[in-house]
């Protein structure tokens, strides 16, 4: 193992932090970049048609603002984002946002994209790392940041005229990596340049491109941001997580206590190497706390349908709240306090949910309770006992449930295999009557 090779992420030094004392109250505003971070990282990349799908069932969550292209990268994106203008496919609530390098030739073509366009963001970026700086681009800091400026003059000198809401974005790309001193320096530069307003904010994004740090530094690093930038209160600052660490949702939920009131990621965490930021775990987690999440997850099951067809990725079952496993007890522990917990709920009436082990109630994602409490040999009297009251309306005593769940047990531990709820009620009626 060597390890000595690697060096540890510096922490913010000579720094009072006060995220550890907020709580999230509000759900953030979401960017979905499925359409260009996420399909990027496909093997096959979606066409429009494709694209187009895919964009709806966004539009149908809820989603107010979705980086639909790269115009500058391919044609596909190009016309895409054409196709969406054009036909008028954009509801007028919903801002498309697109990404743009920072050099002239590829800004112009962005900008005949939207040409049109009624709500759009300006997504610029450039890299900004001292590795980027001065091994790939040969560049000092001064000239990093001149290449930032032009770009960003340019492009408000080609979107002038433009008759639609205009929003800039500027990412410093390699946030995760670049110098904090610098990372200002070049955010502000910019900001200078676009001169924001309260009334007409522009967008700082500070993206996790490679998760290289624990998500409290992360939060660190975001709060010294927001605590430094000018123009503060005409910025919306945004954050854009990768999952390299497996850590993402945590960076994010830490970085919204820390001043960030935008976050960009994908459905389900697509995206290069180990993914973005999955935004259904984020909002599902908001859900959770009692705060409305801003997003329509009623139909997660649609959507996770619709996102396996179109990226031909499989959502793995035990993901967080939407995988076919992850409302499933097998424990026979586990199973008996789920069966109490739920004959509580009922019996109660209760306004607010707490069964054990369950950290929301399925059926608020239109999903039953038949896959909640599945009986295999590690199983135990309170899985069956929920079986057959629950899906044979019979109530059994203690000790029937003593006896029949000693009968289940070594039927599974026999067959070597989880029983269904048929073969258990099938045999209920065989040995039990």
């Amino acid at each position: 193992m060597k390890f000595k090779k690697y060096r540890q992420y510096p922490i913010v030094q000579n720094f009072n932090r006060t995220w550890p004392d907020n709580q999230i109250e509000n759900a953030p505003i979401y960017c979905s970049v499925d359409l260009r971070d996420g399909n990027q990282a496909l093997v096959n990349p979606m066409g429009i048609t494709e694209k187009l799908e895919y964009f709806n069932t966004l539009i149908k969550m809820g989603f107010k603002q979705i980086e639909v292209s790269y115009p500058s990268a391919s044609q596909t994106d190009f016309d895409f984002t054409r196709k969406l203008i054009e036909e008028n496919l954009i509801p007028d609530d919903v801002f498309i946002q697109i990404l743009i390098p920072a050099k002239k030739e590829w800004i112009k073509k962005s900008v005949e994209a939207m040409k049109g366009v009624k709500n759009g963001i300006f997504h610029l970026y450039n890299p900004t790392n001292e590795f980027q700086k001065k091994v790939v681009f040969k560049k000092s800091d001064e000239e990093i940041i001149s290449m930032a400026v032009e770009a960003m003059v340019y492009l408000k000198q080609l979107t002038k005229d433009f008759e639609g809401n205009v929003i800039y974005q500027y990412s410093p790309e390699s946030f995760s990596q670049t110098d904090l001193g610098f990372a200002l320096e070049i955010c502000n530069s910019v900001i200078k340049v676009v001169e924001p307003t309260p009334n007409q904010k522009m967008i700082i994004n500070l993206p996790n491109t490679l998760e290289s740090c624990t998500a409290n530094i992360y939060a660190d690093r975001i709060e010294w941001m927001s605590s430094n930038l000018n123009y503060r209160d005409s910025i919306i600052l945004s954050v854009h997580p990768h999952n390299d660490r497996g850590t993402s949702v945590a960076s994010a939920e830490l970085a919204i206590l820390a001043g960030a009131q935008k976050v960009e990621g994908t459905l389900f965490g697509n995206g290069e190497r180990a993914g973005n930021l999955d935004l259904v775990n984020f909002a599902f987690n908001i859900y959770s706390q009692g705060i409305n999440p801003n997003l329509d997850l009623s139909f997660i099951d649609e959507v996770k349908k619709m996102y396996e067809k179109r990226t031909n990725l499989n959502i793995h079952s035990r993901h967080p709240f939407v995988g076919d496993m992850i409302f499933t007890a097998f424990s026979g522990g586990h199973q008996d306090a789920i069966k109490k917990g739920i004959d509580f709920y009922r019996k109660e009436n209760c306004k607010e949910w707490n069964v054990p082990y369950l950290l929301i109630d399925p059926k608020d994602i239109n999903r039953g309770y038949e896959d909640v409490i599945r009986v295999n040999s590690q199983s135990g009297k309170g899985g069956v006992k929920f079986i057959i009251e629950e899906f044979f309306s019979t109530k059994l005593s203690n000790e029937e449930s003593i006896k029949f769940g000693q009968i289940i047990k070594l039927l599974s531990d026999k067959l070597q295999r989880e029983l269904t709820k048929d073969e258990i009620i099938s045999a209920y009626k065989s040995e039990m009557k």
